[in-house]
């Protein structure tokens, strides 16, 4: 019989997570629950690469792990953990700096990115944090990572240095395949549509969370950039609108073809309207459940426990091989 296949995936909690988070990564974990085993991770060791309120990073750690849920996991058939709650992510994220190279950090685009943003803590942590995302990946024994197209990159790298370990030492780690769902687009800003939608926007306008109200999200929407000239159309040269159609599209289901028919003659006013409905619909049964999620924090606990647990059992087979093979005394 044919060994189930894993899927690991891990989201920050650095900040209320987006729609560009629910539709790039959330809406499809949950397809993976019923035929593989499946780890699902809040990642707050990456996020203190940048400074954090402790307070707030441990209240958006409890949010996060019910937005998974809200989202879909089932806890029962899915591992739900919290990363620092399992302590195999940061030994092996310290071995694979050993095997990782300096060139293949310095050329990540996040890193430069973050830099500049951070400018004042451009710590060792935020230059080697890929090293640990590899880490995070490879102790499951990975097959598959759902990513976003952004994070085709941070892949790569845990690919590389999984084969790499993989020819100095002999079969360790299971080299991951990334899935990038078809039907996957990349969210855009409501007030930049030529630059992706995040959550650190200093333009609140131009980013609609997951748990916004439904006012909150019109409002958004009424106020999105779009283009010149007044057709509803899917092209490069109409970013604005593409974005707009892009969002719609994937709370609706429909295609980009039958959006443009719908919306033949019609005006943007008519269209962000439209466009804001589907996305609030499409969110309130996770703002419903996230809410009841949320109020039962003993639950929560309970959760984050059982799911250290089983997380745990299985880093730890995967550690002692390392360390076996690397020459570190059992």
């Amino acid at each position: 019989m044919e060994k189930m296949k894993t899927v690991f995936s891990g989201i920050q909690p650095s900040g209320n997570l987006t729609i560009g988070n629910y539709l790039g990564a959330m809406k499809n974990f949950s397809k993976f629950s019923e035929d593989y085993n499946t780890f699902y991770c809040v990642v707050d060791m990456h996020a203190i690469t940048v400074r954090q309120v402790p307070a707030e990073l441990r209240r958006r750690t409890y949010e996060t792990l019910a937005l998974y849920m809200a989202a879909g996991l089932d806890e029962k058939k899915n591992t739900l953990f919290v990363q620092s709650h399992v302590p195999q992510h940061a030994e092996l994220g310290w071995i694979l700096d050993c095997y990782t190279m300096f060139g293949e950090l310095s050329r990540m685009t996040q890193f430069k990115d973050k830099s500049a943003k951070n400018a004042q803590n451009i710590n060792a942590g935020l230059f080697t944090y890929p090293a640990l995302m590899a880490a995070d990946i490879l102790l499951y024994q990975t097959d598959i990572v759902p990513v976003g197209i952004d994070q085709k990159q941070h892949l790569e790298l845990a690919r590389d240095v999984a084969i790499r370990f993989n020819q100095i030492y002999g079969d360790t780690f299971t080299v991951p395949d990334g899935y990038i769902s078809p039907d996957t687009m990349k969210i855009m800003s409501l007030q930049e549509p030529t630059a992706k939608m995040s959550k650190s926007d200093p333009n609140p306008n131009g980013v609609v969370y997951i748990l916004d109200s439904k006012d909150d999200i019109m409002r958004k929407f009424k106020r999105a950039v779009t283009d010149s000239g007044s057709e509803i159309r899917y092209s490069e040269d109409k970013p604005g609108v593409s974005n707009l159609m892009s969002i719609y599209s994937a709370f609706s289901g429909k295609s980009m073809e039958e959006i443009e028919r719908e919306f033949d003659g019609k005006g943007y006013g008519d269209f962000k309207l439209a466009v804001g409905e589907a996305c609030a619909d499409g969110l309130s049964k996770i703002r419903e459940e996230f809410a009841k999620l949320i109020a039962d924090k003993a639950h929560l606990d309970e959760v984050m426990k059982c799911g250290a647990e089983a997380a745990f059992y299985h880093a730890r087979k995967t550690m002692s091989k390392v360390r076996r093979k690397i020459g570190f005394v059992n």
